[in-house]
């Protein structure tokens, strides 16, 4: 991690939503998932806020050799959002307590804000990090 990774560290991140973002795709093996409305599905709005984050403090660090995992997130979704829309997804850097990140994130469509809250990661070391992960597939 750099000197230059501390609170204040501010970023907006814009995205198109597609129809592919949308309930029905987020998992469209699910006939419930399926039968549901047309509108930016949660799951990938999480990842937005994620891709947000990771593109505020990528800078920051040793890139790739570090990176950040997601570790909690806590988030309202308080309005639909129909593909077609931009959402502007802003994040900023809270807090930094060793390796443990917390941002502010909030999203607008333009029209509506459509999510505020939390989010947390941790800043790894990519080989160490895939070394545990393959020790533990070989363990499955």
């Amino acid at each position: 991690m750099k000197e230059s990774l501390k609170p204040g560290i501010k970023y907006e991140h814009r995205f198109t939503v597609p129809p592919s973002k949308t309930v029905p795709a987020l998992y469209p093996e699910s006939e419930e998932f399926v039968a549901m409305p047309e509108v930016f599905a949660t799951g990938f709005l999480v990842g937005l806020l994620e891709w947000a984050c990771i593109k505020a403090i990528n800078p920051h660090l040793d890139w790739p050799n570090e990176q950040t995992v997601g570790s909690h997130i806590d988030i309202s979704h308080e309005a639909a959002t129909p593909p077609g829309l931009e959402v502007a997804a802003t994040v900023e850097l809270i807090a930094v307590e060793g390796k443990k990140l917390v941002f502010a994130v909030e999203a607008h469509d333009g029209i509506d804000v459509i999510s505020r809250g939390r989010h947390e990661r941790f800043v790894i070391n990519k080989d160490k990090f895939d070394a545990r992960l393959g020790t533990k597939a070989a363990g499955a």
